[in-house]
């Protein structure tokens, strides 16, 4: 479901894709998710969830500072959206988009998705110092300005947008960790 919805959007991706896609007898499905499609669309948004939750902590082992975390996260990213010839995105706002004002479940679903990535980036940028209504409005920003670079590299079908976006925001985590360094 997550990689058909991040190919078809949620409204385009029926049941019957699904089961055709996995490979698996209609009567599992529903087995495993008895309220249907909308559980699965739940389903899928706590799987994209957690694949980018990894991503971010893996970034943050990795990297010596926030900066170098948030660019190697835009870089993965980049790197799924051009790999898949710019059909792939995110799809939790896909999700959002699409069934944000038609179903609350799902609403809630990927509010939970986007609220677990920016808790752990305002976790980072507190530590560098940044206080925590600061560190905050930053992870938001951080998140939004992602979420919207993804989706102009995929109507440009380049991933500038991506890399213009990790800079600025390399620049503006560093501007704001060394103001607070300063005072």
């Amino acid at each position: 479901m997550l990689e058909l919805i991040q190919l078809n959007g949620y409204s385009g991706t029926g049941l019957a894709a699904v089961t055709e896609h996995a490979g698996a007898p209609k009567g599992s499905m529903y087995f495993h998710f008895p309220d249907g499609k909308e559980g699965l669309g739940a389903a899928a948004v706590e799987l994209a969830q957690a694949q980018f939750e990894e991503l971010l902590r893996e970034a943050a082992q990795s990297e010596g500072s926030v900066a170098g975390s948030v660019r190697a996260v835009i870089a993965a990213v980049a790197t799924i959206v051009s790999e898949s010839d710019y059909r792939l995105g995110c799809p939790v706002s896909v999700v959002t988009l699409e069934m944000g004002a038609e179903s609350d479940r799902l609403r809630a679903t990927c509010e939970r998705a986007f609220s677990s990535w920016i808790e752990p980036t305002a976790g980072l940028l507190g530590s560098e110092g940044l206080s925590a209504a600061d560190a905050l409005s930053l992870a938001t920003a951080i998140v939004a300005a992602v979420e919207g670079a993804v989706v102009l590299s995929r109507a440009m079908r380049t991933t500038q947008p991506l890399e213009s976006t990790a800079d600025l925001l390399a620049d503006m985590i560093a501007m704001r960790a060394g103001q607070v360094a300063e005072a």
